[in-house]
């Protein structure tokens, strides 16, 4: 319908669907069918509380630009040549071709030859995870789905028990918040609100934990800007001075943990002096630090992902889990820590992913470790078939997987039947064989939980589709029926499935939580602080880790909380510590296509200390080459004193295609799966600068 000049502007409420643990409440203005305009944050949900990142305000700017994907394609060119390769064709030909394809590679190899293949670029249940009914109806290849939360929870379900914190809306409060290892300003700008409101209304301080001056340090009353890889030891030498000093509540360690005097004696030899050696930090820094957090009962530590992306950061961030359980600062309004709330919402997904019909024993892949994988790595194949045929949703491997070098070799095998659903064509996209074009999320039905909040929320579409767009859903449905899946969840819709999985998750039914926009699954604040026990079978908080009962890998993990050298330290060939940080105004690949995004980012940059820059004889705009054993790429420099001289930074993921010489960062970023569980390790790279 035309736009009625005459009436006060429609917003509708819907959810960010994008990888960030804010999962925004929205009010999105309807301004016909097919359109929209302006998108904000909803004013009445208390933790978006009105606010939302440039990014999605502009959104708009996505949903309809004019390279959205509106028909299905076939390429008839060269894999990798983009749009110019493909011809439209009509939806029956096109799931006729995937079926086609995925049944060719299941009766040469077998059914675990073919790999559904998603991610997070929906955050929506039954839009990312119905992958999995698929997957599992058909006994495809599981997906062990490391790229982005196994390292961070692995660390702090060692020491917790359970994935679940303070709430983020306590931060108001605090006296003390402290933004370890993430950068809410550009990744989770909510965080930022209620720092703002704990600041005007109780004179909080915000100390930040991050290797760089990033935009959320800028504004922080302390910055630490350690090397990175070090957390563990700044972590366990504050611990060192809480207990020397007699910040330690040591009647709440003796009720709640496994504290003992091996302990002790472990933290006594973790010095302010070690620590600087370590992290490059000053001793006055750390103590300075030890010192404000131990004197204030009410301190929040915002646990981030940034530093857990190593091959040491499970045992890193249990550390930094240590420090509220040292000082009580649980037992107080506004004080413990946050990393993630996803245990407490108790959602029965059998349904959304066809748990029901799982096959525990078909073969799981690390998703992280895709090049190897298509490559032929008999480390992850064994003695299995090769990959013959994937289908994607929701990421863009040929970008933001590491070792990308591997993952485009492995795309371009002849053999490799691939189908793309997308709502762009991406660099993954255009070495498909389908590619099949996809609905944003103002465009279907889907439910949300979150990482950084307490809600579930329920949407119903917004617009209707552009052009021949379909849902994720609706694809898998179509799929499933040619390839003679049976499941329950094939033959409902997005909406009856989020309706059933509510109500046999004890939840009220999908309408009601629509009707309200939001439900709040916030447990009890006992719950919430670990009062009642922390969520291992002893009830306490565990400085020692039972690194064995979370993955294969445990011998590479330290006996007792603190530093682990086990990562890819700098040496005399590789001299620099490289930290490919998200940018602000990209989402991973996400947004990298709209005008407003590209204009603020300008082109990718390396960071380097002016100590730096001058011993290689290079200013601003400049061109280096950085590299490492993996291979090398060129790119400009950006001089900067907000980091250590043997530290660089690239703020990405840019298209592969941005960088001179078409290779993008994660050129430079190992595959190796960070310990115990596996996990991407994108913050652990040793690198060597060179001028051009």
């Amino acid at each position: 319908m035309p736009l009625d000049t005459s009436q006060s502007p429609v917003f509708v409420h819907s959810t960010c669907p994008h990888d960030c643990p804010s999962v925004c409440a929205l009010e999105v203005e309807r301004l016909s069918e097919t359109k929209i305009g302006k998108v904000r944050g909803a004013r009445g949900n208390d933790y978006t509380a009105g606010v939302v990142c440039a990014k999605v305000a502009r959104y708009a700017e996505r949903v309809h630009h004019p390279d959205r994907l509106t028909r299905p394609l076939r390429r008839v060119g060269a894999k990798g040549d983009g749009i110019s390769a493909f011809e439209p064709i009509s939806w029956e030909a096109a799931l006729d071709a995937v079926a086609e394809g995925l049944l060719q590679a299941e009766q040469r190899h077998g059914s675990e030859a073919v790999w559904p293949y998603f991610y997070a670029g929906t955050m929506g249940l039954v839009q990312r995870d119905g992958i999995h009914r698929l997957r599992h109806a058909k006994r495809y290849a599981r997906q062990h789905s490391t790229i982005c939360t196994t390292l961070v929870a692995t660390g702090w379900n060692a020491a917790c028990g359970s994935r679940r914190g303070v709430d983020a809306r306590e931060m108001t409060e605090s006296d003390l918040i402290v933004v370890w290892g993430g950068n809410p300003v550009s990744t989770q700008v909510n965080v930022m609100t209620h720092i703002a409101k704990a600041r005007k209304s109780r004179g909080a301080k915000l100390v930040v934990v991050d290797p760089y001056r990033t935009g959320t340090a800028e504004q922080a009353d302390m910055h630490l800007a350690l090397k990175p890889g070090t957390d563990g030891a700044l972590a366990a030498a504050v611990i060192s001075i809480l207990l020397a000093e007699g910040y330690a509540d040591r009647d709440y360690m003796a009720k709640f943990s496994d504290w003992d005097a091996e302990l002790e004696a472990h933290f006594a030899g973790c010095t302010p002096a070690w620590a600087a050696q370590i992290t490059g930090l000053g001793e006055d820094e750390i103590r300075a630090f030890a010192a404000l957090y131990g004197s204030t009962q009410r301190s929040y530590i915002r646990v981030g992902y940034g530093f857990s992306r190593a091959r040491n950061g499970a045992s890193a961030v249990h550390a930094v889990a240590c420090l509220p359980t040292v000082t009580g600062a649980w037992q107080y309004p506004g004080g413990g820590a946050m990393q993630g709330q996803s245990s407490i919402y108790g959602l029965n997904e059998t349904l959304i992913e066809g748990l029901d019909v799982a096959d525990p024993t078909t073969r799981k892949l690390d998703q992280s470790r895709i090049g190897p994988i298509l490559t032929g790595d008999r480390r992850d194949l064994g003695e299995g078939a090769p990959v013959a045929a994937l289908f994607i949703q929701n990421t863009n491997p040929m970008v933001v997987c590491p070792d990308s070098a591997r993952v485009a070799e492995g795309f371009a095998r002849d053999d490799l039947f691939t189908c793309v659903h997308e709502q762009f064509m991406t660099e993954t996209a255009a070495m498909a064989d389908i590619v099949l074009p996809a609905t944003t999320f103002l465009e279907h039905d889907d439910v949300y939980v979150a990482g950084g909040h307490t809600y579930i929320q329920v949407t119903k579409a917004v617009i209707e589709p552009l052009g021949e767009c379909r849902s994720n859903h609706a694809v898998i449905c179509a799929l499933a029926k040619r390839l003679g899946a049976a499941h329950p969840g094939f033959d409902m819709t997005a909406w009856e499935i989020i309706d059933r999985t509510l109500k046999i998750s004890g939840l009220p039914d999908a309408e009601t939580i629509h009707a309200a926009h939001w439900h709040d699954c916030a447990l009890p604040y006992d719950d919430m602080h670990f009062l009642n026990g922390f969520g291992h079978a002893d009830k306490r908080f565990h400085f020692k880790a039972d690194w064995a009962a979370f993955g294969p890998d445990f011998a590479a993990m330290p006996a007792l909380p603190g530093y682990s050298d086990r990562y890819d330290r700098a040496s005399e060939n590789h001299p620099f510590r490289l930290v490919a940080a998200p940018a602000r105004t990209f989402l991973n690949t996400s947004f990298t296509e709209t005008p407003g995004s590209q204009k603020r980012e300008d082109r990718p940059t390396v960071m380097i200390h002016p100590e730096t820059a001058a011993a290689l004889g290079v200013g601003d705009g400049d061109r280096l080459r950085i590299g490492n054993d993996q291979g090398s790429l060129v790119i400009a420099v950006e001089v900067f004193d907000g980091l250590q001289p043997d530290v660089v930074v690239v703020e990405s993921v840019w298209p592969n295609a941005a960088f001179e010489e078409g290779q993008g960062i994660n050129l430079l970023v190992s595959a190796d799966p960070g310990p115990p569980a596996g996990g991407a390790v994108f913050h652990d790279t040793a690198v060597w600068l060179r001028p051009v």
